[in-house]
């Protein structure tokens, strides 16, 4: 699957630093979105649910990132596809949801919602963090990149809803904060499927 001659020419991608940031970037988001998730049934917030998902979702993207590391460029690509197509998935789900919950409006509990948000924001700029030289490359890496920007703004937005619920005593935060993400899904996924089409029409072209 992998050769000398599609390996790519910034090999940092490659070396032994970027393998344990990416080890470091799977253990932060699928231990704290197990939490997370756990959080998110307790309080009754749908957008701390979908940031749980996000974070499991960038965890088990970021450990295929990692097995991806000196495949081809074409299998690089098509990793990638993989990872926007997952994205765009969890984005359509959560919208379905939140549809579901606008329907039958619960208030989650702000102080818990809160809690969990804030909690998660921590994990995931620690996370962004250690990736941040590592951000640029095939689009295998800007899709593990993408993912770990996308948690700690969803995380932002979370801790930032929990306020409003709180504020406000009504559920809509909440809701429109899960909506927000989800559309933040569905950018990321477009562009990480973009790329990787770019990165594959690149690696099956003649000569």
């Amino acid at each position: 699957m992998s050769g000398d001659d599609d390996l790519p020419q910034d090999l940092a991608h490659i070396t032994p630093a970027y393998r344990r940031t990416l080890w470091i970037v799977v253990g932060l988001n699928v231990g704290y979105g197990l939490i997370e998730m756990v959080g998110g049934f307790i309080s009754g917030s749908q957008a701390l649910k979908a940031d749980a998902l996000d974070l499991l979702g960038d965890g088990l993207i970021s450990l295929l990132g990692l097995l991806a590391i000196g495949w081809s460029l074409a299998w690089r690509a098509r990793s990638a596809l993989i990872q926007g197509l997952f994205l765009a998935a969890l984005g359509v789900g959560v919208l379905a949801t939140t549809g579901y919950r606008v329907l039958v409006l619960n208030q989650p509990e702000a102080e818990l919602m809160g809690l969990f948000g804030a909690m998660a924001l921590v994990v995931n700029v620690a996370a962004a963090a250690v990736l941040i030289p590592h951000r640029t490359g095939d689009a295998n890496v800007r899709a593990v990149w993408l993912f770990s920007r996308n948690d700690a703004i969803g995380n932002l937005a979370v801790v930032i809803a929990a306020g409003l619920v709180w504020w406000t005593g009504t559920a809509w935060p909440d809701l429109a904060v899960a909506a927000v993400i989800a559309g933040l899904f569905l950018q990321s996924a477009w562009s990480i499927v973009r790329d990787a089409l770019a990165d594959l029409r690149k690696a099956t072209q003649p000569g």
